[in-house]
């Protein structure tokens, strides 16, 4: 029997109810077959069996009944309005695929600003002829030389057609941190005449990378929010944060 992937299921919940695929009830069999991916099981109330699932990226819950030959789709409301799916689906699809995007970005050409050791990560997607990142890299001052935050940009060139050529003489540099700085405060890039390539194809992944996160501006922002609710999950943000967003995305003002 092929069992279903346990590198989707964080040990903790690995629940007795997760089955083979060959044992799933027949209706999810039946989607299985059309393209939906089931990623575990879970309890429900009444009978019923939850299942989260997903369908072209998207998260979903499917809810079977009691002897398993009817199933329905969408999410599970109580008595006091509450979504009983949307736990679940944190869990067993968002926490796993947000893992493994904050692996992707651990991977991607990223300058890093501030200490190695600062309590917080952030990744921002960073183009060199972009206002707001210049903007938000200047708002960031007071956490990142308090050591409180390391932002990581990672490098890309979409607004203007030398920003490919910035953005990668920039990640060339000898030291590409100070690089970044004296640009970010106003020096002009120094653009290399050949472009190494192996950091033109790294560009490009970082432009898949922004693309497969819905960014569409920067700065794009990626991080993960101090708050024991979140259970890892990943928030974005795009263009220049208000002070409040700032807050939330680099913590309290130091």
């Amino acid at each position: 029997m092929r069992a279903l992937p346990r590198r989707l299921l964080p040990a903790a919940l690995l629940l007795p109810l997760v089955a083979s695929a060959d044992e799933l009830p027949a209706p999810l069999q039946a989607l299985e077959a059309e393209g939906l991916t089931i990623h575990g099981r879970f309890e429900a109330p009444d009978g019923l069996t939850g299942y989260a699932a997903s369908a072209g990226g998207q998260p979903m819950t499917i809810f079977v009944t009691e002897g398993g030959q009817h199933a329905v789709i969408g999410n599970l409301i109580d008595a006091e309005g509450e979504n009983l799916s949307r736990a679940p689906l944190d869990r067993l699809v968002r926490a796993p695929k947000d893992a493994e995007t904050w692996g992707e970005l651990e991977q991607s050409a990223w300058i890093a600003d501030g200490r190695d050791d600062a309590e917080r990560i952030v990744y921002v997607f960073t183009d060199p002829n972009c206002p707001y990142c210049r903007r938000f890299w200047q708002a960031a001052r007071p956490w990142v030389e308090a050591g409180k935050v390391q932002l990581r940009h990672v490098m890309v060139g979409i607004l203007a057609a030398d920003s490919p050529r910035k953005a990668v003489s920039l990640l060339a540099a000898d030291d590409p941190a100070a690089a970044l700085a004296a640009h970010e405060r106003g020096d002009t890039v120094e653009i290399l005449d050949a472009l190494p390539r192996p950091l033109e194809l790294a560009l490009q992944e970082n432009h898949n990378l922004m693309d497969g996160l819905g960014l569409v501006a920067t700065p794009g922002i990626v991080y993960r929010p101090n708050d024991p609710q979140s259970s890892g999950l990943l928030k974005t943000a795009q263009g220049m944060p208000s002070d409040e967003a700032l807050t939330e995305i680099l913590g309290p003002r130091p």
